[in-house]
């Protein structure tokens, strides 16, 4: 899978690769409590989507190659880029910026949605998923999503008090 694809579908196609970086690049920037948080939630989101790969175990269609890969209801990649996006657009909604950002950081949903969005449908095009596949994991992400935005919000046992405090403690550290 790759040759004789278009540069941008290309591109798509290693996204993990990129948003992983990206994201990495973000945490140690930023050094948030709230990012590492979000970076939690991305991943306990895509464990979570394997998990229920493995007990579904619906088969992906058929790569070029006639080679089954592996199993593909619902798309990992699907739940973990609308986790992202999802995360994201809820989270510059409805708290402010970090403080080591710009102010202009509240406007990456406008980047983070149709990059998402095009990362879920890609995985279409690139015959890796199934239209339900793909619409199974986005529902999947949002709704990790939404739940891991309320337990931070909630402070549920004490989780974004005690994230905070870390954060604090970390950034004295790094003054000295």
């Amino acid at each position: 899978m790759g040759t004789g694809l278009p540069l941008w579908l290309k591109f798509l196609d290693q996204t993990s690769k990129i948003v992983t970086t990206l994201t990495a690049g973000v945490f140690l920037y930023t050094r948030s409590a709230g990012v590492a948080y979000f970076m939690t939630g991305a991943v306990s989101c895509t464990a979570l989507a394997k998990s229920i790969k493995k007990t579904i175990r619906q088969e992906r269609p058929l790569v070029r190659s006639g080679r089954k890969v592996s199993y593909g209801m619902p798309s990992s990649h699907a739940s973990t880029s609308t986790f992202f996006a999802t995360y994201i657009t809820i989270t510059c909604l409805h708290l402010p910026v970090h403080p080591t950002l710009p102010s202009s950081a509240m406007f990456v949903p406008v980047f983070v949605l149709p990059w998402g969005f095009m990362i879920v449908v890609s995985r279409v095009w690139l015959g890796h998923h199934t239209w339900p596949q793909v619409a199974a994991g986005a529902a999947l992400g949002a709704c990790c999503a939404s739940f891991w935005f309320k337990l931070w919000m909630d402070d549920v046992a004490g989780i974004r008090t005690t994230a905070w405090e870390v954060e604090a403690m970390v950034k004295s550290w790094l003054e000295r």
